[in-house]
């Protein structure tokens, strides 16, 4: 999303997870007993299922509201409950993050302009910077490893905590407040001081390339951005392609996805999913251009709903991918509003591509496997292509 103080959270959703794969809808109100990469997270590890997503569900709101009602913390408590229930993916937050959350769907945010991602190892890295933003202007890298936010340490901790540290939610910090963050570069370990700004994300570019084909670059599947990528393709040179970049593409909203596909197919399967165990399936819209060469980039940062829109292009022969293998993150989170305000994120089924393939732990493996060069390998692909058309 998912997303910049996304932790892989889509925030992007994945805002986040963070720029997570998140199916739009509106929240489920939650029972005692009953039951979604802007600063952004990536969470480098395969998810985990839950052995029941139901049970874990109940388990989550029964924690929260055992908690509401003996005057603690129903996030705390449901948060623990998502710990021990080995939902990887799954988050909890209180009523400021989640309203954050959904302002970096809408592609705005605070923060400091980074998207961080964490490790197998519990180490959380800063996975992209965002251009002019604080981050950037301060001559913090991708790559850097970050320590900690204003003092406290973020090794091991969920990357929904470590968004929220940046961006200053449970404080309620605004655009103009300080944040220390603690960073290492090689044998350098350095504090950088920066001031949150309010910033904005623009989730799809375009780049006129050689021989009249059209770059497309996707960072995030936020509000808006399936049309704007179909609206790019319709305003391309007749008979020329397009080289649709999803490295880093942490994710987001699936509806967004599912129409950015369309752009080049005219209807058809594009995925299934199971939602607590009822089977579901996602088509694209009719009238997408169906001839124009099509390349799409890939890397270790294409992930969750980028994933989806990346099998369904190669299961369906609309694509030829280069690059490297994808993240490997096919899980569904929905949300639900807890006792007491918190709203948890949390996993209800896996999506498989048309072909009926897993991603989850495994990810894509791309047509051209090209680990430096990508970009110019998929250009001449392209050329290539264009001029058997």
């Amino acid at each position: 999303m998912p997303g910049p103080e996304f932790g892989v959270r889509p925030r992007g959703l994945c805002r986040g997870a963070a720029l997570s794969l998140v199916l739009a809808g509106a929240l489920a109100t939650v029972s005692a007993t009953g039951s979604w990469s802007s600063d952004e997270e990536r969470e480098s590890a395969p998810a985990v299922r839950p052995a029941s997503a139901e049970a874990t569900e109940d388990a989550v709101a029964r924690a929260a509201a055992e908690a509401v009602a003996d005057g603690k913390s129903g996030k705390q408590a449901a948060q623990e409950a998502v710990s021990r229930s080995g939902d990887r993916w799954g988050a909890v937050y209180d009523p400021a993050e989640y309203k954050e959350f959904e302002k970096s769907l809408d592609g705005s945010y605070t923060g400091v302009g980074l998207w961080a991602k964490r490790d197998a190892d519990g180490r959380v890295q800063v996975a992209r910077v965002q251009p002019g933003g604080p981050a950037a202007r301060a001559g913090v890298r991708r790559g850097d490893r970050l320590r900690t936010v204003d003092g406290h340490r973020v090794e091991n901790r969920p990357v929904s905590e470590v968004v929220s540290l940046l961006r200053g939610d449970a404080a309620g910090e605004r655009a103009g407040t300080p944040v220390a963050l603690g960073l290492v570069r090689g044998t350098r370990a350095w504090t950088e001081r920066l001031r949150r700004a309010t910033l904005a994300t623009d989730p799809v570019t375009t780049e006129h390339l050689a021989e009249g084909a059209l770059l497309i670059r996707v960072a995030a599947f936020t509000k808006g951005s399936g049309e704007r990528v179909r609206q790019a393709v319709r305003s391309a040179p007749r008979g020329k392609g397009v080289l649709l970049d999803l490295r880093g593409n942490s994710g987001g909203l699936v509806g967004e996805a599912v129409t950015a596909v369309s752009a080049f197919l005219d209807g058809g399967l594009v995925a299934t999913y199971d939602d607590h165990g009822r089977q579901q399936a996602l088509h694209a819209e009719r009238g997408g251009d169906t001839t124009r060469p099509v390349v799409v980039l890939v890397d270790g940062g294409t992930m969750s709903a980028a994933e989806l829109a990346v099998g369904a292009l190669q299961d369906r022969g609309r694509a030829l991918t280069v690059g490297s293998r994808t993240f490997g993150k096919g899980t569904v989170q929905k949300p639900s509003r807890l006792p007491g305000g918190a709203v948890a994120e949390l996993t209800v089924g896996h999506y498989s591509t048309p072909a009926g393939h897993s991603l989850d732990g495994r990810g894509l493996t791309p047509d051209l496997a090209v680990t430096k060069g990508a970009r110019q390998r998929a250009e001449t692909v392209l050329s290539g292509l264009q001029g058997g058309s």
